[in-house]
This record gives C-alpha cells, sequence and structure tokens, in this order.
C-alpha cells in the first residue's frame, strides 16, 4: 500500500498555530502584570494614613510645664504616641525630656504616662479611623486610680475623636493634664499653688489741696491773660508818653516863630 509522502521543507502541521498561541498567552500575562504594578504604584501610600506626631513646639511647651509637676509632686509624668497599624512609637515623651520615656527608667521609680495608639485607614476600607487611649503607671498605683485617670481625659474633652482628629496636639495636651488628674486619684498630692509675693504697701502720697492740682491749666491760662493785658497797658502808656512829647515839641517851636517875628519895625 502506497503512502502519500510530506513535500519536503513543509513544517508539521499545527505547530505555527502552536507557537502563536503561546506568545498570545505570553503577551497577555505580561499585560495583566504591568496593569497589576501600575495599580499598585496608583494607589500606592500617599502619606494620607500616616498619624502626625505633635510637633517641635508642642513638645517644647510640654517638658517644661512636666518638669514642674514632677519636681513638686515626686512623680514622672510622660506620653506615648503610637501608630496602631504599624506598632511603632511615633513620640515619645516626660519630664526627663522630648524623647525619654519614664517606664522602665531608673530615674522614675513612679511613673504615669498616657498611651495613645491611632489608627488611620484607607478609603476605600470599611472600617473607620479609631484610637485607643490608656493611662500607664508604676506598679504602686491602684488599677482603680490608673481607671480614674483615664476617665478624667475624656471629662477634659481629650475623648478618641480628639485624638483621631488632631493625635499630637490631644496627646500633649493629655500629658499635661496627669497631674491634676493624679491628684484627684489621690495618687499624689496636689501641686502646691505659688504664694504671692507680700510687699509691704506703698506709702499714700501727700495730702495737698486739689485746688491747684486740677486747674492749674485755668491758672496758667488767666495769668497768660493778665500777662498780655499789663503789657498792652505798658505800650499803650508808652505810645501816649511819646505822642505828647512830640505835642509838646511842636507847639515850642510854634511859639519860637512867632517870637521872632515880633520886631520893633514890625510893631
Amino acid at each position: 500500500m502506497a503512502t502519500a509522502k510530506k513535500p519536503a521543507g513543509q513544517p508539521p502541521a499545527g505547530g505555527s498555530a502552536t507557537k502563536s498561541g503561546t506568545w498570545i498567552i505570553w503577551v497577555v500575562f505580561a499585560g495583566l502584570f504591568l496593569c497589576c504594578v501600575g495599580i499598585g504604584v496608583v494607589n500606592g501610600d500617599d502619606g494620607g494614613d500616616d498619624v502626625l506626631p505633635p510637633t517641635a513646639q508642642e513638645r517644647g511647651d510640654t517638658v517644661p510645664i512636666l518638669q514642674r509637676s514632677s519636681d513638686s509632686q515626686g512623680i514622672c509624668y510622660g506620653w506615648v504616641l503610637r501608630d496602631f497599624y504599624r506598632y511603632t512609637d511615633l513620640s515619645v515623651g516626660s519630664n526627663l525630656g522630648d524623647g525619654v520615656a519614664v517606664e522602665e527608667n531608673a530615674a522614675c521609680p513612679r511613673w504615669v504616662q498616657v498611651v495613645a495608639q491611632v489608627a488611620y485607614t484607607s478609603e476605600s476600607s470599611e472600617s473607620n479611623d479609631f484610637a485607643r487611649v490608656t493611662v500607664e503607671t508604676s506598679d504602686d498605683v491602684s488599677a482603680t486610680a490608673r481607671l480614674r485617670m483615664q476617665n478624667g481625659l475624656e471629662r477634659l474633652g481629650l475623648t478618641e475623636d480628639a485624638f483621631v482628629d488632631e493625635p499630637g496636639w490631644a496627646v500633649t495636651r493629655a500629658a499635661v493634664s496627669l497631674p491634676l488628674l493624679a491628684a484627684e486619684a489621690g495618687v499624689v498630692e496636689p501641686a502646691p499653688t505659688p504664694a504671692a509675693a507680700t510687699a509691704e504697701p506703698s506709702p499714700l502720697p501727700e495730702i495737698r489741696s486739689d485746688l491747684w492740682r486740677d486747674r492749674w491749666g485755668y491758672f496758667l491760662a488767666a495769668f497768660g491773660l493778665l500777662l498780655f493785658t499789663a503789657l498792652l497797658f505798658a505800650v499803650g502808656f508808652w505810645q501816649r508818653g511819646r505822642q505828647r512829647r512830640k505835642e509838646a515839641a511842636g507847639q515850642g517851636r510854634t511859639k519860637d516863630v512867632r517870637a521872632a517875628g515880633r520886631t520893633p519895625e514890625g510893631r
């Protein structure tokens, strides 16, 4: 039985179709991969969900207040601001300085600090932004006192919404409120109020008549008018006297002329 032979140089049937299909698959895969990368770049982290720490001025204003309270009450105060999802400390500070924590610090056997954990979610997420605010203390402070101080923050308006809206301002504001809350909870004695410096009363002014003090302007004006009037009178008398002297001199010359015109021949 004779069989048909394939023409020389002709590729096997279906080989080109297979290669074309393979290339199409790779092109589609590469396109999908590039699309995914592009979407990731476009929708990448633009910083909109970053928790903003307190500013340098807010930290600089907070530390001196905590130092004065710590010196007068004998306890350390501090703050911690933390990113909830990344679990990284964004800001730490205390009466010992900016960046210095009170927890596990040998210089602070007794301490109280506010810890705020803030979470910002993306706009595409169904979850809402939230904050977790707690008051942590050394072991010598009771749980009841910690709870009272934590509730006291809400009473002062430092709610979770405040920490979500302005985390940096809220955490430093909460830190400077800790001395008052600690005193209310019985953890420490209230900070002594500085007494006003007592000074000897200044001597009373010497008793004088109010006539000159209240009406010196009127007297000065009246004296000026009198002086001006006297000056006018003096000028008037001087001019009057000068005029009289001129009249007297004129009359004398007239008499001399008349006397010279009377001669023996003219009689």
